[in-house]
């Protein structure tokens, strides 16, 4: 299924507009498409090449279901019970039973933007023409996309293997008009009522069209795509307030210098120490390492953080590659070949995206590790170099920035708990007929509270390196430090001076970082960071 995004009939500008399935190619999905409906509540068409692709699909799944030989998925049972041979009269009620009973979610409730990305790419998969469902139950799901109307889908309930099975069954109950789902104005109800309201008629499923239904790692694609679109702006940031903590501390900037890189040619490695280089260009404050109290070279946590940063950035392109392959799939079990065979295959198997999911939460423990690093070493007056201990305005009277320091070490803390891999547990299911299965969903959901907490340890690192760039008197900072710093106290993120209610100033700073107002302040002196 090839797609695009169409904005006012031209398909230049990605992420806004529409996302019109095409033309029965799974290659076309990018994740700016996902991004667009998820994030961006970009309208989903079907285009008459889908369209009749699902209808191809469809005729083979019912003449298959006309014979009298079984065929698994067709007019069979599942997983464990898929020896038994269902008669034509109990076909439907099957492929409704296993969405009831496998909508067996438990916990929280899973965010908005996730649940829209998995609709989106479960629907992207059964434009494929590989899964047999009919044109108007396609069409329902890009209708529930449209309408705005979201299932409620729980934290627990998928082992990442045959799908994320309960998520997805808890959508394709809101399909059935079962069920409870939020509409556009944020209130959860009945299912029913809300396609009631929106004059979505629901569906009455037929063979095959249940466990096509359940059977993908849209879940956990969907949170892998949304966490890259995050990460992207975080490593920059993080090029950021590294950058201004080497200013800070008096650093030398001659780590930075683009030969030392060359020769260890790391990708990631060059970019960051470019960002880091672009955003120190023009300051004062460099380059002080050998004025009152000589030191031949700085911390490793100031030296080598483009090492750091960059292995992370490297890091996500090798995730960005498995996620690009992965929306190139068609992931169902059966699945429709276009020689009309209908075949098994383990191809759900979330192995794929769970190990990345999993790489990426260490590499995103160990950014926010040196990033504390930095921030406790401009809070130490023996180590920061002329700066007052904690920052503090009057040091005994005032604590500044210690407690600040707390808090970012218990979230790195928890950082290092959720780099533990999800995906190296394995616990067998369905009578031990799924005994291998991949924890991608788990490995999905605690990555996507890493990065939640990432944000928030660099915004600590922020504060307090734009408060000791200030308290550097008689040095001036570069233009783009100014440039942030400006900025950052535009936001309401106050300056030195005594203490005061951190807690407000601290949020204000998470938010300047997390909306990206950091980037753009730099980049209007840098112009486009890498």
């Amino acid at each position: 299924m090839d797609m695009h995004t169409v904005v006012n009939g031209e398909g230049a500008k990605r992420g806004l507009g529409r996302v019109v399935v095409g033309d029965g190619r799974a290659s076309g999905v990018t994740a700016s498409d996902v991004l667009a409906v998820a994030r961006g509540g970009a309208r989903v068409q079907l285009s008459e090449e889908a369209v009749a692709a699902l209808a191809a699909a469809r005729e083979i799944v019912d003449a298959l279901a006309a014979k009298p030989d079984p065929v698994y998925g067709v007019s069979t049972g599942f997983g464990a019970l898929a020896t038994r041979h269902i008669s034509p009269e109990l076909r439907a009620q099957l492929q409704r039973n296993i969405v009831r009973s496998h909508a067996a979610g438990m916990g929280p409730r899973v965010e908005r933007d996730v649940v829209r990305a998995l609709m989106f790419l479960r629907l992207k998969t059964v434009c494929s023409g590989h899964t047999g469902v009919r044109p108007e139950v396609a069409q329902t799901m890009a209708d529930l996309l449209n309408a705005g109307i979201t299932p409620v889908v729980h934290e627990y309930g998928s082992l990442g293997c045959s799908g994320d099975l309960a998520p997805l069954s808890h959508c394709a109950l809101a399909l059935m008009g079962e069920g409870d789902a939020e509409g556009p104005d944020g209130v959860v109800r009945p299912a029913a009522e809300l396609l009631a309201a929106h004059g979505i008629q629901p569906v009455e499923l037929r063979e095959k069209e249940g466990l096509a239904l359940l059977n993908g790692t849209d879940g956990m694609l969907g949170m892998l795509i949304m966490a890259l679109a995050d990460l992207d702006r975080l490593y920059r940031s993080a090029d950021v307030t590294a950058a201004l903590s080497l200013e800070a501390l008096l650093g030398t900037d001659k780590v930075l210098a683009p030969e030392l890189h060359a020769i260890r040619p790391h990708p990631g490695q060059a970019a960051s120490a470019a960002n880091m280089a672009a955003v120190l260009k023009g300051s004062g404050l460099t380059g002080h390492h050998q004025d009152d109290a000589p030191r031949v070279q700085d911390a490793y946590s100031v030296r080598c953080a483009p090492q750091v940063a960059g292995a992370g950035r490297d890091t996500m392109a090798h995730a960005r590659l498995v996620a690009d392959r992965e929306l190139a799939s068609a992931v169902d079990n059966p699945v429709v070949l276009p020689d009309g065979r209908v075949e098994s295959n383990g191809n759900f198997h979330g192995a794929p995206v769970a190990y990345v999911l999993d790489f990426l939460a260490v590499a995103v423990a160990d950014l926010g590790s040196i990033a504390e690093r930095r921030t406790d070493r401009l809070l130490d007056k023996n180590r920061s170099h002329g700066l007052p201990p904690f920052l503090a305005d009057d040091a005994g009277v005032d604590s500044g920035l210690m407690i600040a320091q707390y808090t970012q070490a218990a979230l790195v803390s928890e950082l290092k708990r959720l780099a533990v891999p999800a995906s190296a547990d394995s616990i067998p299911s369905s009578a031990m007929q799924e005994d291998h299965v991949s924890m991608g969903w788990s490995a999905a959901r605690k990555l996507r509270t890493a990065v939640d907490n990432l944000t928030r340890v660099l915004a600590v690192e922020l504060y307090a390196a734009t408060r000791a760039v200030e308290l550097r008197e008689g040095l001036s900072p570069a233009p783009a430090t100014r440039a942030v710093i400006e900025a950052l106290r535009e936001a309401g993120v106050q300056g030195p001076g005594p203490d005061r209610f951190l807690a407000p100033d601290l949020a204000a700073a998470d938010a300047f970082v997390r909306d990206g107002r950091l980037l753009a302040a730099v980049e209007t002196v840098t112009g486009p960071l890498l």
